[in-house]
């Protein structure tokens, strides 16, 4: 049986070795040549439409009345086209009084009479009880424990238990639908 590289394929003679490439000869002369300037006469490596033109030693930055507005030579494949104003250039016109909102007063908050705030000591207080004892490393005793459990659910359901209903909000303006 044939070996697969034989088969459907005319013999042909050996190619010469080659010798192996060194890489680091080869990267010490590209690191070398890297700042040489190709010989005079050499073919460009580009066309030359694309070579830039040497800076100006001008004093003033070319305005949009120096702009060169000669037609590009005949075997120009790429048109380039200065911007003289983009979007990036415009500033918003300053006006203080109008620029910015101001929204009204907020009205006060109702005043809130004393089970609203006991029921709220005894939410945000319960936890904190808790909590103390846990940091300052104080056995948690029965009674802290009730105080701190207790006083928390009973706080929030004295809130949840005296929350409005809604009902005498039905007349304010974005109450939603009414069918």
């Amino acid at each position: 049986m044939a070996d697969r590289e034989d088969e459907g394929t005319a013999p042909h003679e050996e190619e010469p070795p080659r010798p192996p490439l060194d890489e680091d000869a080869v990267w010490a002369a590209l690191i070398a040549g890297y700042d040489v300037d190709p010989e005079p006469g050499a073919a460009a490596a580009w066309p030359e439409a694309e070579n830039v033109p040497p800076p100006r030693d001008d004093p003033e930055p070319p305005g949009p009345a120096a702009v060169n507005t000669a037609p590009p030579p005949a075997d120009r494949t790429i048109v380039i086209h200065p911007v003289i104003r983009g979007p990036r250039d415009y500033e918003p016109a300053e006006d203080d009084e109008d620029g910015h909102y101001v929204p009204p007063e907020p009205p006060p908050l109702p005043d809130a009479d004393v089970t609203t705030k006991f029921a709220w000591v005894a939410v945000l207080g319960g936890p904190l009880l808790l909590l103390a004892f846990v940091l300052l490393q104080i056995e948690l005793t029965w009674w802290a424990t009730t105080l701190g459990v207790g006083g928390f659910l009973g706080g929030f359901a004295t809130l949840v238990a005296r929350m409005r209903t809604g009902e005498d909000d039905d007349d304010l303006p974005g109450g939603g639908a009414v069918v």
